[in-house]
């Protein structure tokens, strides 16, 4: 329970708020959009059972926050708590998208008002929920003493943020629509699972993993790769030339995809599948036992 209830203080937000872009966080940004200021209505997650009076005071603190700009999302702080060897954060997160939101692991950082790094800790936000369209969730964060870099804890003034350097964001696995769409929950579970045990890109890489190849019955050849994109911005493929080597170490394939807008969020590795016909194929018995594909060398 929040301690303006056991005050009888004049309720106001201790926290400052922290906002940032939803595409450099998320990749997700509402397309035509004005330079609009977006009021943010509260959503409780479902469950927390809540009494009359917490909505009200949860209400009341949303309606005092800032409206926020088109793409934004925002950590707005309401209050700092000390629990024995720890301290609890209440704090909304907030978003100005059109749609719904689900976040994933992310590092949060403490910060003073004269912006000093208070503490830092890795938190689950899928935990957190669905959080509607154009909405401010609230949420507890707990920072135990070991994630702080100081015993000084202002209990005004500080502010929630989310860190944005390289270090602090785990590399994750973007799926097309497309694959979202027609993929068996247990085989987006696998390529999870391959994303995450995988050594991500150094920073500002961007590599090619073939995962799988085989050769269906009318003789197309099916490759399937896996892009991986270490850099802070999203990639956009719009052609890309593949030569196939099997097991004999010959080349087998070779040729150019079209791919249009093909996006590759920042941080995250996709997967696609380019089909060779079989007219194209330079050898008829193809070893697929051992096999790799690679970006032909680039002219002298």
């Amino acid at each position: 329970m929040l301690s303006f209830f056991k005050k009888k203080n004049k309720i106001k937000k201790q926290g400052n708020d922290s906002t940032i872009s939803t595409e450099t966080l998320l990749n997700e940004k509402d397309d035509n959009t004005q330079d609009e200021e977006i009021t943010t209505h509260l959503s409780i997650h479902p469950s927390w059972q809540l009494k009359e009076e917490e909505k009200y005071v949860y209400r009341f603190l949303n309606n005092e926050c800032h409206p926020l700009k088109p793409n934004q999302l925002s950590l707005s702080g309401i209050e700092l708590t000390e629990e024995n060897d720890s301290y609890r954060i209440t704090a909304f997160i907030r978003s100005s998208l059109s749609k719904e939101v689900r976040l994933k692991e992310a590092t949060l950082l403490l910060i003073s008002a004269d912006n000093e790094k208070l503490g830092r800790k890795m938190f689950n936000l899928s935990e957190i929920g669905e959080i509607p369209a154009q909405s401010s969730r609230p949420w507890h964060f707990t920072f135990s003493k070991e994630d702080l870099f100081t015993n000084d804890i202002p209990k005004e003034g500080w502010k929630l943020a989310f860190d944005l350097s390289p270090s602090s964001r785990k590399h994750s696995l973007d799926l097309a629509e497309s694959w979202q769409k027609s993929l068996a929950d247990a085989d987006k579970q696998k390529l999870e699972q391959m994303v995450n045990k995988m050594t991500p890109p150094k920073p500002g890489e961007v590599n090619f993993l073939g995962i799988q190849a085989n050769q269906k019955q009318n003789g197309n050849l099916h490759i399937t790769m896996l892009i991986r994109n270490g850099s802070p911005k999203t990639l956009t493929l719009k052609q890309l030339p593949l030569v196939i080597e099997d097991a004999t170490g010959e080349i087998v394939a070779k040729g150019g995809f079209t791919l249009g807008e093909f996006e590759v969020k920042a941080n995250t590795s996709k997967p696609w599948t380019f089909i060779f016909p079989s007219s194209l194929l330079l050898k008829e018995a193809i070893d697929l036992s051992k096999w790799k594909a690679y970006l032909p060398s680039q002219p002298k």
